[in-house]
C-alpha cells in the first residue's frame, strides 16, 4: 500500500488530542479550542458564541466537538450561530477532529468548535 502525506498549504491542522488539550498546528491550547484555516485560538465553552460568531465571513459552518461523546448543542448557542448562517454539525470531539482535517484539506470553509475530552 502507498502511503501519500498530506500536506496543508492554507490550512492550519489538528495534530492531536488528548485529555483536556488539543495540538494544533504544533501549539497546545489547553481545554476548548476554536480552529479554522487561519488559525487557532481558546475557547470558553457554549457561554462564549461570540469567539464563533466572528468567523462568519470565513466559514460555512462548523464541526461542533461535544466532547468524549456526541451530545445535543445547547438550544441558545445553535440558535444564535444558525441566525448568523452558520450551520452547526454536533459530533464528538475526536470525531470533530478528523472530519476538519479532511475538509480543510479540500479546502472548505469550515471550523472545527472543540470540548476537551
Amino acid at each position: 500500500m502507498q502511503m501519500t502525506e498530506v500536506t496543508y498549504t492554507d490550512a492550519i491542522p489538528i495534530d492531536s488530542y488528548g485529555p483536556g488539550f488539543f495540538r494544533i498546528g504544533g501549539e497546545v491550547i489547553e481545554g476548548g479550542a476554536v480552529i479554522h484555516a487561519k488559525g487557532a485560538r481558546s475557547w470558553s465553552g457554549y457561554d462564549d458564541p461570540a469567539a464563533v460568531l466572528a468567523l462568519g465571513d470565513d466559514i460555512d459552518f462548523i464541526l461542533m466537538g461535544t466532547g468524549a461523546a456526541m451530545a445535543p448543542v445547547p438550544a441558545s448557542f445553535r440558535e444564535s450561530l444558525e441566525a448568523a448562517g452558520i450551520g452547526v454539525e454536533p459530533m464528538a470531539s475526536a470525531s470533530a477532529c478528523r472530519t476538519y482535517n479532511v475538509l480543510v484539506n479540500e479546502g472548505r470553509r469550515v471550523a472545527a468548535v472543540l470540548l476537551p475530552v
